[in-house]
Formats: structure tokens, sequence, C-alpha cells
């Protein structure tokens, strides 16, 4: 019996010892992306970067984002509507982290939309067909075309302008910015520059209500 007890014993305190370690690792991770962030301001806003809501907002909702990621899809209505909660009260930025294969050309597609102001249409139809042409979390642009054809976008213009090398390296920038900013996976949030410590909606609800309310 006795050692059984201390088996047990033994047990729980592994779980215990790596339960803190885990905890220790993220908030060391955390700090360094803080530490990042505030030593790359310049890094996580471009002059060239979509923004949404209110541009002369106090608090700044940054996204880094990739557009054959499932959770970054999932997230896209929780964004809209957690904007929504505080409108007028938030300047949204989309960033992009193409993480996946293929992910850097639906995005070169989604900044040629912007040449022709159809940006948020085009990457809501992104999103909504993305079990389509994201098979095996790898990005397949010719299927793509079909649903952007399908919705009678402009697709001619947009193969065009998608060829601009400025808009190759827009792409590139913001991979580099992921990169030196520490992001490691998407979406990766940051608020007023504070990276989003624990991942998922409420608390990236919680911290957007906090600074909401610090700076209004």
């Amino acid at each position: 019996m006795k050692q059984n007890y201390f088996v047990i014993i033994a047990a729980v305190a592994m779980v215990l010892i790596f339960a803190a370690g885990g905890y220790l690792y993220k908030s060391q991770q955390s700090q360094t992306q803080a530490q990042l962030a505030g030593q790359n301001n310049e890094a996580l806003i471009r002059p060239y970067s979509f923004r949404s809501g209110n541009p002369d907002a106090r608090v700044t909702l940054v996204e880094f984002m990739d557009p054959a990621c499932s959770t970054c899809r999932a997230f896209h209505p929780l964004v809209k509507k957690l904007l929504a909660e505080h409108k007028g009260k938030v300047n949204y930025v989309i960033r992009y982290a193409p993480f996946h294969q293929g992910s850097d050309q639906i995005l070169k597609i989604l900044e040629a939309a912007k040449k022709q102001d159809i940006y948020e249409p085009v990457l809501d139809l992104i999103f909504e067909t993305q079990p389509y042409w994201a098979v095996h979390h790898k990005a397949q642009p010719e299927i793509l075309w079909k649903y952007l054809e399908q919705a009678k976008f402009d697709v001619a213009r947009l193969r065009q302008d998608m060829s601009d090398p400025a808009i190759a390296k827009i792409v590139e920038q913001d991979l580099a910015d992921a990169r030196r900013l520490g992001v490691q996976k998407t979406p990766s949030y940051f608020v007023n520059g504070k990276p989003l410590v624990r991942f998922g909606y409420e608390q990236l609800r919680t911290l957007v209500k906090a600074e909401v309310a610090r700076s209004y």
C-alpha cells in the first residue's frame, strides 16, 4: 500500500511539474513577444496595411493571418462581432503570415482586390470557400479562381494586378515582420502592441475590452 501511495504521489508531482513548466514557458514566450513588439513598433503596422473600423481609434487590433488557416477562418466573423461591440473605438489592421504552402498566392489575389476596392468581399469569399481550395492545409489558387468567377469579380484584372512586383514585396515584408515579432502561428493578435497571451476568443475579447476601457 505504501509503495502504491508513493507512486501516486510521484505521478501527481510529475504532472504538477509539467504543468508549471508549461505555464512558465508560455509566460516567458509572451514576455518575449511583448518585448519584440516594443522593440519593433514599425513591424506591427505598415502604411500599406489594410485597415477596418475607425482609423483614428485609440485602440488598435492587429491580426497576423494566413488565408489557409482554419482557425483564422473561424475567427473572421468573431472579429467582426468584436468590432461591432466597440463600434468606432477600434482600428483593425490585417497583416499576413503565409505559413501554409501556397498561401502567398492567395494573399497576392487579396492584395490585388485592394486595387479594385473589393478587399473585404474578396476576403469574405476566401474564408467562405476555404474548405474547398485549402486541401490538406495546402492552398490551391486554381480552385479559388472558379469561385471568384462565379461571384462575378473581375478575374482578368485580379490576375493582372496580382503580378505586380509591389504586391509580392508586401507579402514578403509581412512575413518578415511576423518573424521579427515572434509570430509562430495564426491567427496572432496584438492589441495596442500587447500580444494575446492566452489564445481564445474570450481572451481576445477581454483584452480588447480592457484596452477600450483604459483608452476612453
